[in-house]
């Protein structure tokens, strides 16, 4: 007793199994200007942090960064912003707030927190 399917409803099908990656990685945005103080928790009990002056940022514009290390573009998709070129190209970032990101460390996000701080 077999399923069948009318030619149209299976094109349907087979549209959504193979739908390009980018379409399941959310709608493109921005991040807020200014700039962003990058930090890991203190070893005590996570609240404090400790400033990692070189993974400090700063946005300049909708789709620009600039670093320690040198100046890029990002792209935000989502909740999750990646650098597209420069020096931290390929580093992602996952939105937690408009203010606050945490760095992503093989896909799931890590230690580092960055937090905006000022324009």
């Amino acid at each position: 007793m077999g399923v069948s399917m009318r030619p149209l409803a299976l094109l349907f099908v087979l549209s959504l199994a193979f739908a390009p990656p980018a379409a399941a990685q959310g709608k493109i945005g921005t991040i807020e200007r200014g700039q962003y103080i990058c930090e890991l928790p203190d070893d005590a009990a996570g609240q404090a942090g400790i400033e990692q002056p070189e993974e400090n940022f700063r946005i300049t514009s909708a789709s620009r960064y600039r670093s320690p290390q040198g100046s890029g573009t990002y792209l935000r998709r989502g909740d999750v912003v990646t650098m597209s070129s420069g020096p931290r190209n390929g580093d992602q970032y996952l939105v937690i707030s408009p203010s606050f990101l945490r760095k992503m460390e093989n896909g799931e996000p890590g230690r580092l927190r960055c937090f905006l701080r000022g324009r």
